[in-house]
């Protein structure tokens, strides 16, 4: 019974019971409120700054967005009409020099035809050369500035040319007979053409040729001066002429390589080109050696016929001469028919008098 007593007097006292605690509780639950609405209402405030901050950026980037397309428009078109203002520029500039080119080449063509003319005269007389005026060209000649010329420029002036020489051709409305004229006429222009094309390349490889050796005359003859040290000219500019030369040459010689189909460096060194004795079917094919291919190559034909029709006949000499003989008994009477056709047989003589010619001189050989 006593232990029962000291367990109720240790139970704790009730809120009920106790109105000093009750009232501590509700203390705690209106400060608690009041933090709690002070808090809502600073993240009301807070997100209302984030959200009217938010809302300005995004009206400041759509600001921005529109007048950096009004930017890029602006620039855009002023782009464009500068292109469109150079591409005009260029384009009048590229009719004015056709333009001027088509006008040279009228006058070089009036020219040329005028000296043909004038060749054809007998009785010419006067100078056979004509003194060009100067012109701003910086002091370099046509050759040079014919050189300096790009291929985008020779192709150009090539079809200015082919346009002023070549006359549109015209048959409309022609009977039988001039269209065969006409024909005639081409066929003789075609003639023509040809001829004067394979004299100027005949005349361009003989160029080239004495290009080659006076560049090589000239290379040995400052060599010599450098070596005895006697050189009356300067010696600077000729060797950069020298080099000029050398590279032209090389140039020459590189496009030359290319339009036959070999490698560009295989005309520019030292040694020409290697030949080509034989394709990849007979390299596969032929046996021979090195040795026996060159032989042929340098005309030893004769000599390989020879020294193999002798070879094939000491072997059948010595074929025949090993064979395996036979027994023979000669008789001191001449053979009858079947005693010669018995040695005829066994000998394997292939002519009957043969035959009989071995026949005697075994029976020779037997009397003696």
């Amino acid at each position: 019974g006593s232990e029962e007593e000291e367990v109720e007097e240790e139970v704790p006292e009730t809120g009920e019971e106790n109105p000093e605690f009750i009232k501590r509780q509700d203390q705690k639950r209106s400060d608690l409120d009041e933090q709690l609405k002070e808090y809502i209402n600073e993240w009301r405030k807070q997100r209302s700054k984030e959200e009217d901050e938010l809302k300005r950026l995004k009206e400041k980037q759509a600001k921005r967005k529109v007048s950096r397309a009004e930017e890029e428009k602006r620039l855009a078109q002023k782009k464009k009409e500068d292109e469109e203002r150079r591409v005009r520029e260029i384009e009048e500039k590229k009719q004015r020099d056709i333009e001027e080119k088509r006008q040279r080449l009228e006058e070089a063509e009036k020219k040329r035809q005028v000296m043909l003319q004038a060749m054809k005269e007998s009785n010419k007389t006067g100078p056979n050369f004509t003194i060009q005026k100067k012109s701003d060209n910086f002091g370099l000649s046509s050759a040079q500035l014919e050189r300096n010329k790009t291929k985008e420029q020779l192709e150009e002036e090539k079809k200015i040319s082919l346009s002023i020489r070549i006359k549109p051709l015209s048959i409309d409305n022609l009977g039988t007979e001039k269209l065969r004229v006409k024909a005639q006429e081409l066929w003789e222009c075609i003639i023509k053409l040809e001829t004067e094309k394979y004299d100027l390349e005949e005349r361009q490889k003989r160029q080239d040729y004495d290009v080659s050796i006076t560049t090589q005359l000239i290379a040995e003859a400052v060599n010599t001066a450098l070596y005895l040290g006697n050189i009356p000219f300067n010696t600077t500019f000729i060797c950069q002429q020298l080099k000029e030369l050398k590279e032209r040459q090389k140039q020459q010689l590189r496009h030359k390589a290319l339009k036959k189909g070999l490698d560009p460096e295989a005309l520019t060194g030292k040694h020409p080109p290697k030949i080509q004795v034989a394709s990849k079917y007979e390299r596969r094919v032929d046996t021979r050696s090195y040795d026996d291919k060159k032989k042929l190559f340098e005309g030893d034909l004769e000599k390989l016929n020879k020294d193999f029709m002798e070879k094939v006949w000491q072997e059948r000499t010595d074929q025949f001469g090993g064979r395996q003989k036979g027994e023979y008994t000669p008789t001191p009477y001449p053979p009858s028919t079947r005693t010669m056709r018995q040695i005829y047989l066994r000998t394997g003589f292939k002519d009957l008098a043969v035959t009989l010619c071995w026949h005697q001189g075994h029976n020779k050989e037997d009397t003696h």
